[in-house]
């Protein structure tokens, strides 16, 4: 078949510049060029890109895209304008997959495929407008259940399909035990991301559980890159001061190698966000699953189709009144018990398994095929 995926104006692909969803979908689309399928990714052009280039069997077609603003209005603005420049070069499809705002709107013509919204955050209020879409598909239940609720006329609509674990280069991760006593972060360093929590939770256990331990940090703190500024960053070392050097800052790390090389030296992975209508799956956490960390989260709905507190992972309450001090106790606990974080650490690379790449590229072909050839079958996940 021919799919057309159509990802949004604020990164590149290949995925130099981080954004999980562009990861996601262009390991999928390399997934499905495998299969023989006939793939176009439409994104952002960077200058020294080509417009129009076939790279390991992909069609990238690109388009002038803009760094992410701090102005929700002024981002869907500026959608719009990527959105009618993406409409200018479609080419025809089978299915066309998107995770813009505008562009399941704008387009008309059925030549350039069925449309296939990827709702990769909580909705806000746009579900209703998307009744041409033929699949509404949520990367958990907890997002496939408030599009249902935002658009119970469109709940046929809705398709569950997870997000796929990143696929390791290496052999099989080594042993909690026998790793460095780190407690990781990776993603946007963004206040909604609850990194200021952890901080504050690390610092406060720095003379007690925490003494020979480091907390390492990872992920841009750029505005252009979703993270939340240099005034954000600023606070978080200053709070980090009284630890001395076992805060690390590390930035970003976009090369894959060096970045699965972090999560096998971590003992312990922590993703405290507090988004609750901003975070959708948790793919961060999934990918130190992969790598054996113990994964510890805050208590949002979206973790838990695939964590469960110590069984596959740890929660946290973030709702607490005291939320820092809930995490620094749940930490304390889970590092002063090694039989405890290592009997999770390996459920829950086990349970990772269950998200490879190839399971999920099943699922998503087998959704794909069922609207183009039985266009009016129903939801099968439902």
């Amino acid at each position: 078949m021919k799919i057309t995926i159509v990802l949004g104006a604020f990164f590149p692909v290949p995925p130099t510049m981080g954004g999980a969803v562009e990861k996601i979908w262009y390991s999928l689309a390399q997934e499905f060029a495998r299969r023989g399928h006939g793939v176009v990714i439409v994104s952002r052009k960077m200058p020294g890109q080509p417009g129009d280039e076939i790279v390991d069997e992909i069609r990238h077609l690109r388009v002038p895209g803009f760094d992410s603003p701090r102005s929700l209005v002024w981002l869907k603005f500026l959608d719009f304008l990527y959105s009618l420049r993406v409409m200018s070069i479609l080419p025809e499809a089978d299915i066309l997959v998107t995770n813009t705002f505008w562009l399941p709107i704008l387009v008309r013509d059925p030549n350039r495929g069925r449309i296939y919204v990827h709702v990769g955050r909580y909705p806000k209020g746009q579900m209703r407008f998307y009744q041409r879409a033929a699949r509404l598909q949520a990367p958990s239940g907890a997002i496939g259940r408030a599009i249902s609720s935002e658009a119970p006329q469109l709940s046929e609509k809705v398709s569950v399909i997870p997000y796929s674990a990143p696929e390791s280069t290496s052999t099989a991760p080594p042993l909690i035990a026998n790793r460095p006593k780190v407690i990781l972060y990776v993603g946007r360093v963004h206040p909604e991301k609850g990194v200021h929590l952890l901080v504050d939770a690390f610092v406060r256990g720095t003379r007690a559980a925490f003494t020979d331990w480091k907390l390492m940090i990872v992920g841009p703190t750029e505005t252009k890159f979703g993270g939340g500024g240099q005034e954000y960053l600023s606070t978080l070392q200053h709070s980090a001061a009284q630890s001395r050097e076992r805060v690390i800052f590390a930035g970003s790390i976009f090369d894959s190698k060096a970045l699965e090389d972090t999560f096998r030296s971590a003992r312990l992975f922590v993703y405290p966000s507090l988004a609750e209508r901003g975070e959708s799956f948790g793919l961060a956490p999934l990918e130190a699953m992969t790598h054996g960390c113990g994964v510890m989260v805050s208590s949002l709905d979206c973790f838990s189709d695939f964590i469960r507190d110590s069984e596959t992972g740890f929660i946290f309450d973030h709702r607490s009144n005291a939320p820092a001090e809930s995490l620094r106790q749940k930490m304390e606990t889970v590092i002063g018990n090694d039989a405890v974080l290592t009997r999770v650490g390996e459920s829950g690379h086990r349970k990772s398994t269950e998200y490879s790449m190839a399971r999920v590229a099943d699922r998503f072909i087998a959704d794909f095929s069922s609207l183009i050839h039985n266009p009016d079958v129903a939801n099968p996940n439902r």
